[in-house]
């Protein structure tokens, strides 16, 4: 007897364009999301969109509460589920860049509530995933949350932040390119479950924004248009699969170990970047594909060499010979690769 299920979670409202933070009232009215918003953001994005975003609420007949994040700590989620427990809110709003999301997620997760994601910059695609991630002394833990109900995210204000964070945006959607290789691997070699419909519509994202990566420049509102655009539909894929196996393989692996060794120097989607170029290069050897990621992240300005990411050698090789201990995650990585397979990748891509 066929016994298998599935409970697919995803947003109900995904508001993208311009000016759509206007929009904010009325979205949120259309989600039949009750009681009183808690507002969760940090410094910069309160200025330059929290504080609307409170006006659009209040004017919509909501009586939001703001709470402020400085870093994105275990600490913090317990500061926001202290104010939460004072004002009994009926939803959580994170607004800002990852930090402030990814806060609020988890302190909606934890409080068993609604949660609208309203990111001020794409700088990876925590935006629409219900994942979140918090640095924890030289590590980072990854936790399973729901994802938003919501998505607002109005490209004027994003296409104004700093174009490092659209740049790492792109190249952590250019990855799931091998993520979703690795997750093949997996199934053939470990019998881990795949999803053919999630896989598909991760690597067609990958594919898309690779090809296209020209047309992503400085500047331009439209860029920011097709970067959040991407960002959502690699979200779906993690919803639909039910787990991030569509958006992190062996690079995600890499840049989870580079922020162990070298904490802070570099952007998680600039890690995971670089990570890919080495991780293609792995799966298909010198006549593969990895030439094409590493054309597309540079078109785009994203780093590609260990230099541009602010690392040795020394530090990239031994990121990539023990980064399979991060996780119980089957990659391209196995059970660790040696010294001269990591040093062959790195140096015969140039990214050392």
């Amino acid at each position: 007897m066929f016994e298998k299920s599935t409970w697919i979670r995803l947003p109900r409202n995904v508001v993208v364009g311009h000016e759509v933070l206007a929009e904010a009232g009325p979205v949120l009215r259309e989600t039949h999301l009750r009681g009183r918003p808690l507002v969760v953001t940090s410094p910069t994005p309160k200025q330059e969109a929290g504080d609307e975003l409170v006006e659009r609420l209040t004017a919509a007949g909501f009586d939001p509460e703001t709470v402020i994040v400085e870093e994105a700590t275990f600490g913090a989620v317990e500061g926001v589920l202290a104010r939460a427990a004072e004002i009994e809110p009926g939803f959580l709003v994170g607004i800002g860049g990852g930090k402030p999301i990814d806060i609020a997620k988890m302190a909606a997760d934890e409080l068993d509530v609604g949660f609208v994601s309203v990111p001020t910059a794409a700088s990876h695609d925590g935006i629409v995933s219900g994942r979140g991630s918090v640095p924890e002394g030289d590590t980072r833990h990854s936790v399973a949350a729901a994802p938003p109900i919501a998505v607002i995210a109005d490209t004027e204000i994003i296409a104004e932040a700093p174009w490092e964070l659209l740049t790492a945006g792109c190249a952590d959607i250019i990855s799931n390119y091998t993520a979703v290789k690795d997750w093949k691997l997996a199934n053939r070699l470990k019998n881990v479950e795949y999803s053919e419909y999630a896989g598909a519509l991760s690597q067609m994202t990958a594919e898309m924004l690779r090809d296209n990566a020209a047309s992503i420049k400085r500047g331009l509102e439209e860029s920011a248009w097709i970067v959040v655009k991407a960002l959502v539909s690699s979200g779906v894929a993690m919803s639909i699969a039910g787990s991030s196996r569509p958006a992190s393989g062996a690079e995600h692996l890499f840049s989870h170990q580079l922020d162990r060794i070298a904490p802070g120097r570099a952007l998680h989607g600039h890690q995971v970047g670089v990570g890919s170029i080495m991780t293609e290069y792995l799966h298909s050897g010198a006549d593969g594909e990895w030439r094409a990621v590493r054309d597309a992240l540079a078109s785009i300005e994203a780093p590609t060499t260990a230099a541009e990411l602010g690392l040795s050698t020394e530090e990239v090789i031994e990121a990539l010979t023990t980064a399979h201990k991060i996780r119980d995650r089957y990659t391209i990585l196995g059970d660790g690769i040696e010294e001269a397979a990591a040093i062959e990748a790195a140096t015969r891509t140039g990214v050392v």
